[in-house]
């Protein structure tokens, strides 16, 4: 069965099967294979829905690497849920959550069964039982298996705490916040604007970054706050569970960097962020825009919010992965210098 993969030389294998370990991007229901000269390391499907190019898994790998499909043997070792049902289904991991989207009651109770009985280590079974919605960003789950709906997930060396019906996470985006977070220098100072659970904070403060961290919703602020424990790094954060609009005067012309993860509506919030920044600032904003016109919208709403404060430079215009039909999630690597 051809799987996607990362092609690597022997001797960067084990550098890169950490690293790639390390961002729960490995599949381990095919086995690593050497094959004429070259290591093949198989990848969940998550990797190429967010890392759409060999560039960025060069990111993940600290390393050059090649992306490309391979055919490998599944691990003999494991009894897997395709080898129950018959069929191979289609489920998200997180932690040790399996999470569906089956709009068949029965046949995700079937799924869910065959997850459980296999070898995979996933306790939890969850299936979407609606959209996201509300201001805080979050949607309910059918609890298939498992105790609740609270998972450990680990990204990239770091832990984090969340109740996936009380706030909002996506691990499609692990690569986008490495690609984020590795830019922080030790000194700055770095304020997200909708921390969630920590998942720009925390790495943001284990780089030496003094961190705010402010998000609407209570319970995830709670998990921020346990989440840079639990990763060592609470002298270096500040949790403020608050709309960022009525925070930002506190905070005026106080941080380094921006994170605006907010797609739909964070251009609303552009005039907070001006007045949170500093004399000179790199804000990372995050849109969803059809595919026309990706990036015009929202380059255009930072202008105008920052002129004639401050001079503005675009440094990076990146297609984060696509949306829905026709639209796609994008980031606009931003730099202000105040006049």
């Amino acid at each position: 069965m051809e799987v996607p993969c990362v092609r690597v030389r022997p001797g960067d294998g084990e550098a890169v099967r950490t690293r790639l370990a390390e961002a729960d991007l490995i599949d381990d229901t095919h086995e690593i294979t050497l094959r004429d000269g070259w290591l093949y390391v198989p990848l969940v499907d998550a990797a190429t829905e967010d890392t759409t190019s060999a560039t960025s898994l060069e990111e993940v790998a600290d390393g050059p690497v090649t992306v490309e499909r391979a055919s490998l043997a599944q691990r003999e070792t494991q009894t897997l849920p395709a080898d129950i049902l018959g069929w191979d289904p289609a489920y998200e991991r997180l932690g040790n959550a399996a999470l569906l989207e089956e709009a068949d009651p029965e046949c995700a109770q079937e799924i869910a069964r065959a997850i459980v009985d296999s070898d995979l280590p996933l306790e939890t079974v969850l299936n979407k039982a609606s959209k996201i919605k509300g201001e805080e960003r979050v949607r309910d789950w059918d609890l298939l298996a498992g105790e609740g709906t609270e998972v450990v997930h680990r990204e990239y060396g770091s832990t984090y705490a969340l109740d996936l019906s009380a706030v909002y996470f996506s691990p499609r985006l692990a690569t986008e916040r490495r690609r984020v977070t590795e830019q922080v220098q030790a000194g700055e100072r770095v304020f997200d604007m909708f921390a969630g659970v920590g998942p720009f904070v925390v790495p943001a403060a284990k780089r030496g970054a003094t961190v705010v961290g402010v998000d609407i919703n209570e319970t995830a602020i709670e998990y921020l706050r346990e989440n840079a424990s639990r990763n060592d790094v609470a002298a270096h954060v500040t949790a403020i569970a608050a709309d960022v609009t009525e925070v930002a005067p506190e905070y005026e012309g106080w941080a380094d960097r921006l994170v605006m993860n907010l797609p739909h509506s964070a251009d609303e919030f552009l005039p907070a962020a001006v007045r949170i920044a500093g004399t000179e600032c790199v804000i990372h904003y995050y849109d969803i825009q059809h595919e026309a016109d990706p990036f015009g919208p929202g380059e255009r709403a930072i202008r105008e919010a920052a002129t004639p404060a401050y001079d503005v430079t675009v440094e990076t215009r990146r297609e984060v992965r696509s949306y829905a039909p026709h639209e796609v999630n994008v980031c606009l690597d931003v730099r202000l210098e105040q006049r």
